[in-house]
């Protein structure tokens, strides 16, 4: 791996980690802008408690240097999330900024998956 690619790996991670563990703590703790925003979408209020712990969890398994198959599972579990965010935001047709943290968070997922080290990634062996 090229320093480049480590940096650009790194950065996008932590940002990433930044990003997912600053929103499920929110979620966690349930905000009241927080819960009053998934009122809105049409979620219930339980279904904060559930994504912030998966988000914390999915933030562990991305940051530990093991467990590449958790670590598969925690990158596809926040781009489902994050475009289910968005899609959420569309279909109750909700103002432009509303997408810039769930697209910035699919485009930061991408990235890290994208750039991960050899380490960091599942062998698969071929038959």
């Amino acid at each position: 791996m090229t320093k480049r690619n480590k940096i650009i790996y790194w950065v996008a991670t932590l940002w990433l980690s930044l990003g997912m563990t600053a929103t499920g703590i929110v979620q966690l703790i349930q905000l009241p802008e927080e819960a009053e925003k998934m009122k809105g979408l049409g979620y219930p209020l339980y279904f904060l408690t559930i994504i912030g712990i998966w988000k914390l969890l999915g933030v562990v398994a991305i940051l530990s240097p093991k467990l590449p198959l958790v670590k598969e599972w925690a990158y596809g579990g926040f781009f489902f999330l994050m475009t289910g965010a968005a899609f959420s935001h569309l279909a109750v047709n909700d103002s432009a900024g509303e997408y810039f943290g769930p697209g910035l968070l699919i485009v930061l997922t991408i990235v890290s998956w994208y750039f991960r080290p050899e380490g960091r990634k599942l062998i698969t062996v071929n038959e």
